[in-house]
């Protein structure tokens, strides 16, 4: 005994196998990869590294030369938030290794030098004597 399928039926059922087909297509297949503890440690140590330069804003004499040189707050919050955990870390290891009281001019010089290189890269203007690069 044989069973004919109607063509309308038939139709249906290929186009069905087909959309199932191309679903199945579609779906990324899953990435799962360990993360080392040097990249969790990397990670939290930027977010230290941060952390520490913006409590340094709060030092009454880091305000009052950035109020002196007309500076915002808020820039050079964006700007600390911008630098790299390289930077950071640089900047940080400096700050460990001069004397006392040497960490606030330590910061005045790190901002100007962030200054000057963004003015540089023309993503600021708060210099008026450094020239653009890329115009």
């Amino acid at each position: 005994m044989t069973i004919t399928m109607n063509p309308v039926m038939r139709r249906l059922a290929a186009i069905t196998a087909l959309f199932h087909l191309l679903l199945v297509v579609q779906i990324p297949a899953a990435n799962a990869a360990m993360i080392g503890t040097h990249e969790v440690i990397a990670e939290q140590q930027h977010k230290v590294d941060q952390q520490q330069l913006m409590a340094m804003l709060d030092d009454e004499q880091v305000k009052e030369k950035l109020v002196a040189m007309g500076v915002d707050r808020e820039q050079v919050e964006s700007r600390i938030a911008s630098l790299t955990p390289a930077e950071l870390a640089q900047f940080n290891q400096q700050l460990d290794q001069a004397p006392a009281g040497a960490g606030v001019v330590g910061i005045i010089v790190l901002f100007l030098v962030i200054f000057i290189i963004t003015d540089m890269l023309c993503a600021t203007n708060i210099f008026n004597f450094v020239k653009c690069i890329n115009r």
